[in-house]
């Protein structure tokens, strides 16, 4: 029998490790301020650049040597927001110029090659730009639930011997196809479970979550913000990121919820070692 990822860790098997990620660095100048804070001031382990998007090299350049991986991103959901792709490939633009907009329109109309170069280029990007790439995760979790975009996704975790971020096994049944099982049969490594947090929910809500984790490695996907007028214009769920960026700040308390849970903070570098051994 394979040894689970806490074995491989070199923890023991009743053991609970917490990744605390941020996403969509680069997503604006919020997002940006909101993310490096967690990251250095607050509890967060992990980011997740969104390298097509409109601040993405400002967050480069903010960047000093924090754990953040690439958010490989085909979509550009929001109505009045745009980014597109980088390399410029007709099947990734939709009418006005920018990415499609819904998972749905991209599987319909995309060729698998230019998502391809496209999903390279953003790594290639952020490895000019200066990152030293931790992960890759998928944006919309567009590149997983279908399998012939998940063996792009899962060649370029291979080619770089990066971990990636996987949704649970309710995700697969509904994609399918066993994403995980391929991903494990290919050595590439991924946490033993994603929590999307809700955004709306308090500090006793996450102390509540801490408290009833089941051993292993569990990552809890945050989108963190300081609250500004550009932040406002952008996106609807405002008050959910700035909401994550308070309770990745308040040490106190969620400190103590890790302790009473007997649980430790890690990030993606003690995965992506054991891939590059």
């Amino acid at each position: 029998m394979a040894p689970s990822l806490l074995e491989r860790l070199g923890s023991p098997p009743n053991s609970r490790l917490v990744v605390l990620n941020c996403s969509e660095l680069g997503f604006c100048h919020a997002s940006n301020i909101g993310v490096l804070d967690a990251l250095r001031s607050g509890l967060a382990t992990s980011a997740s650049l969104i390298v097509p998007a409109p601040w993405a090299r400002d967050a480069a350049h903010r960047y000093r040597g924090e754990d953040v991986g690439v958010h490989l991103t085909l979509n550009a959901e929001h109505d009045h927001y745009r980014w597109g792709p980088i390399t410029q490939a007709p099947s990734l633009l939709d009418g006005d110029g920018g990415f499609p907009r819904s998972v749905a329109d991209l599987w319909d109309h995309a060729d698998l090659d230019e998502v391809r170069r496209e999903c390279r280029a953003q790594v290639e990007r952020a490895v000019l730009w200066g990152l030293d790439v931790t992960h890759l995760d998928a944006h919309l979790d567009a590149l997983v639930l279908r399998p012939e975009f998940f063996d792009i996704y899962l060649d370029l975790a291979v080619e770089y011997s990066l971990p990636i971020r996987l949704a649970g096994a309710e995700a697969e049944a509904q994609a399918g196809f066993p994403f995980r099982t391929l991903a494990a049969e290919a050595g590439v490594l991924f946490a033993d479970r994603v929590v999307d947090w809700p955004g709306n929910a308090d500090t006793g809500a996450l102390v509540e979550l801490l408290c009833e984790l089941e051993p292993g490695v569990t990552e809890v996907t945050f989108r963190p913000a300081i609250d500004t007028p550009e932040l406002r214009a952008v996106t609807e769920d405002f008050r959910q990121r700035c909401a994550d960026l308070h309770l990745l700040t308040a040490v106190a308390p969620v400190t103590e919820a890790l302790r009473r849970a007997g649980a430790s903070l890690i990030g993606y570098r003690p995965l992506r070692a054991l891939m590059r051994p």
